[in-house]
């Protein structure tokens, strides 16, 4: 019996598992937001700030309910809030003054894109040179002085409103 249990007599058996994480499949047009913004079929799309985002939905959730349209399918209405309850976390800024002013202060800009100029509106870097390693597209349009005070001005206007 002792000879039965020696390893050397067994055959380990490999279970392959499921993998943890499915692979991303590489974008057909080699997109990309680097020094060259390449967004392929999204390159001349608007886009949206968080705070936009969250503005927008709030008023589409808003006319729904005034309008009794609450028949939204019980998968999209945990999305739904899920998307909601993001925004409410991350957007900046809350009342639409403030995005308003955000946005018209940035559109003065107008040799950055519509990305470039969601993402500033978005990720309220403190110095040039974090918005240009976030935004690495930004290097090339604008010097870090006027960056410097587009930053400032978008940040004042978040303190204004706090």
């Amino acid at each position: 019996m002792a000879g039965n249990l020696n390893p050397a007599n067994h055959q380990i058996k490999q279970i392959k598992h499921a993998p943890t994480s499915r692979s991303r499949p590489r974008p057909a047009d080699n997109e990309e937001a680097s020094t060259v913004l390449n967004l392929g079929e999204f390159q001349d799309s608007n886009t949206l700030s968080l705070s936009e985002a969250r503005l927008l939905i709030d008023a589409v959730i808003t006319r729904r309910k005034d309008s009794g349209l609450n028949n939204v399918k019980e998968a999209e209405g945990e999305v739904l809030s899920k998307t909601q309850d993001y925004l409410d976390n991350f957007a900046r800024l809350k009342s639409q003054a403030p995005i308003e002013d955000v946005s018209r202060m940035l559109d003065q800009h107008g040799n950055l894109e519509a990305f470039e100029k969601s993402q500033l509106a978005t990720l309220f870097c403190e110095s040039a040179e974090e918005a240009k390693v976030l935004i690495p597209s930004l290097a090339s349009k604008i010097d870090d002085a006027d960056l410097q005070n587009l930053l400032n001005s978008i940040t004042n206007m978040r303190h204004m409103t706090a």
